[in-house]
């Protein structure tokens, strides 16, 4: 898809979400919610990397929750590295798009206020691949936990192509996350640390040659109608000998702007 698809499904995709959500406020005892959000970002930063190779992107997603914990939901958002990432070049058409489709499960382990996320998420990149190139598709279950300010979180790669490696399956995201507010100021101290192992091989070599950590410090402001402005900054311990490409693993800077419905 062009960018100018991209604006016209997100935005027509948050602005009919929105306006089922508020007919809704007014049942009290609706089992059922609709959630809705489009932010813009001066890059994409995914796990520690950039999406874009620095350039902005437009984001966007409809949540979907039911009181007893089920909920699904689909989120979208322009991306570069399929289609110009030098070495990671997949797509000969397309390669410009990313599609998540995820759901699952979540609740409290009893009145502990420990908190418990399963689900499944598949991430889809529209587009005519190179021919012999794996798919930049990718399937992934996960588990978190979360108490008060903090969560972990671990995500597993079921599907045998993934991001552009082949026999994929097994490679593993372990992340520690930390969302501390300031006071009573509506600012928020963002922390996080990563940890991508891959697993199996591709043309040959053990796909564990990949694997690197990635960090996160940053900053957000949140308002009562829904508007959030942040930054933060992002690093890894990626290695560019490895066949990482330098613009993907450079230290970023990212700004960003978003509105929920």
């Amino acid at each position: 898809m062009n960018k100018k698809l991209v604006v016209t499904v997100l935005l027509g995709s948050v602005g009919m979400f929105s306006q089922v959500a508020m007919a809704q406020e007014g049942i009290q005892d609706s089992r059922h919610s609709l959630s809705a959000n489009v932010g813009l970002y001066s890059q994409y930063m995914w796990r520690g990397m950039t999406q874009t190779k620095k350039k902005p992107a437009l984001q966007g997603g409809v949540d979907y929750a039911h009181d007893s914990g089920l909920y699904a939901g689909v989120w979208a958002s322009n991306v570069g590295w399929p289609k110009d990432g030098g070495q990671s070049s997949l797509y000969k058409s397309g390669g410009t798009f990313e599609l998540d489709l995820y759901g699952g499960y979540g609740g409290e382990l009893g009145g502990t206020g420990i908190g418990y996320d399963l689900g499944m998420i598949q991430y889809v990149f529209p587009g005519s691949r190179r021919s012999g190139n794996p798919a930049a598709n990718a399937t992934e279950a996960y588990v978190g936990i979360n108490y008060s300010w903090f969560s972990a979180k671990y995500s597993h790669v079921i599907s045998s192509d993934a991001w552009g490696f082949d026999d994929a399956r097994g490679t593993g995201y372990y992340e520690l996350n930390a969302d501390i507010p300031i006071g009573e100021s509506g600012f928020e101290l963002n922390l996080h640390f990563g940890s991508f192992k891959y697993d199996g091989k591709s043309g040959g070599v053990r796909n564990k040659e990949y694997d690197y950590e990635d960090w996160k410090v940053g900053l957000t402001r949140s308002w009562s109608n829904g508007y959030v402005v942040g930054g933060y900054w992002t690093d890894n311990s990626a290695d560019t000998d490895d066949g990482w490409d330098r613009k993907m693993t450079e230290s970023q800077f990212t700004v960003y702007v978003q509105k929920s419905f």
